[in-house]
């Protein structure tokens, strides 16, 4: 199966968590036999910090201008047995247009930041990766977020047929690692900078800080601003690439993963450092929101926190539950949110939507 992808990057992970996600599944669909080409508009800020230079078992085509690729974007998505535009590309409106245009067997749009694309025609825009006409024009919308989210893509944008493909991990990048000295912490949290994150930010990892100031805090993530109050126990790393991520969480007794408010407005809203994290075998507290439970069991393979005292206790707890947890969670992230296990899915919904057009 030739499949098609005009995507945000692959070969950049500065400032961009569809990275790890992409190499992940990308390996396992080339493992399982499937050709894969990824179209990526070449900028000065990823060339800059290109982590990835070619796909193994697949191609990787950068370009400049879309008019310089147009041609070949056409003829790849002829040949697609699934072509693929996700949020995040640059020239989605463009590529929309060509592979709803094109011969491609399936035409797919992935939606993997679906409260941005939803929080935009809140706030009267149209998003800029969306073809003007919306999405009806596709055989499958995909969205990395489920609940109020599926019948919103549906009410909002037209899409016909719409399923949840939630985030991944890669087990062969996110396993046990050994410490590393410079992240060595009580308490570790990964992610970018957002301000719908900040409220539980405050709540649930800087006041934990400042109550408990002898124990090491570490976070890291791109586009945090100056000026946030960090206590003298909170140590900061700019930059984490998806190489270093295991020694990063394995190097800390518990992990803190934080949702956006717009993502717990709509539930069933896990993220790729959720997964990771119990990938790499470190138990995890996690803010609560709608449907966490459907992906892991609350007090079995992770901690929830809903304030601040149940993270400060959460670090009390004994080293032996913590490590209970995390090898629940740990066994539950390898059957169940593998990249693999997202193929297998993948196939599922696209071959479930080819039975319903026959």
């Amino acid at each position: 199966m030739k499949i098609v992808i005009f995507g945000q990057s692959i070969s950049s992970s500065w400032g961009n968590g569809h990275a790890t996600l992409w190499r992940g599944l990308v390996k396992a669909l080339v493992r399982r036999g499937n050709r894969v080409v990824f179209l990526e508009r070449d900028t000065p800020e990823r060339a800059d910090h290109r982590d990835l230079r070619e796909i193994p078992g697949g191609e990787l085509l950068l370009y400049g201008r879309w008019e310089d690729v147009a041609a070949a974007a056409r003829r790849h998505a002829d040949e697609a047995d699934v072509a693929m535009v996700t949020s995040g590309c640059p020239d989605g409106a463009a590529a929309s247009r060509l592979v709803l245009g094109s011969k491609a067997q399936r035409t797919v749009f992935y939606d993997l930041d679906t409260h941005i694309t939803l929080a935009g025609t809140e706030a009267g825009e149209w998003p800029a990766c969306l073809p003007p006409d919306g999405l009806g024009g596709f055989d499958t919308v995909l969205s990395s977020t489920g609940g109020r989210a599926l019948e919103a893509l549906k009410t909002r944008f037209g899409a016909r047929f719409v399923a949840p493909l939630y985030a991944w991990v890669d087990p062969d990048l996110h396993r046990p690692a050994d410490p590393v000295q410079r992240y060595l912490g009580d308490l570790c949290h990964l992610g970018a900078w957002a301000e719908d994150r900040r409220a539980a930010l405050d709540a649930l990892f800087i006041e934990p800080a400042r109550r408990l100031a002898r124990r090491r805090f570490v976070i890291a993530g791109s586009g945090w601003p100056d000026g946030i109050p960090w206590g003298g126990n909170v140590h900061f790393v700019r930059h984490l690439p998806p190489a270093e991520h295991a020694a990063f969480f394995c190097s800390s007794t518990l992990t803190l993963n934080v949702t956006r408010d717009s993502l717990k407005a709509m539930g069933w809203c896990p993220s790729v450092r959720l997964f990771e994290a119990a990938a790499c075998g470190v138990p995890v507290i996690s803010d609560e929101w709608e449907g966490i439970g459907a992906f892991f069991e609350p007090g079995r393979d992770i901690l929830v926190a809903r304030e601040t005292d149940d993270v400060t206790t959460a670090m009390m707890l004994p080293r032996g539950h913590l490590a209970t947890l995390a090898h629940r969670a740990r066994e539950r992230t390898l059957e169940e949110h593998t990249a693999e296990r997202r193929v297998r899915e993948l196939r599922s919904i696209l071959d479930i939507k080819g039975s319903g057009d026959d």
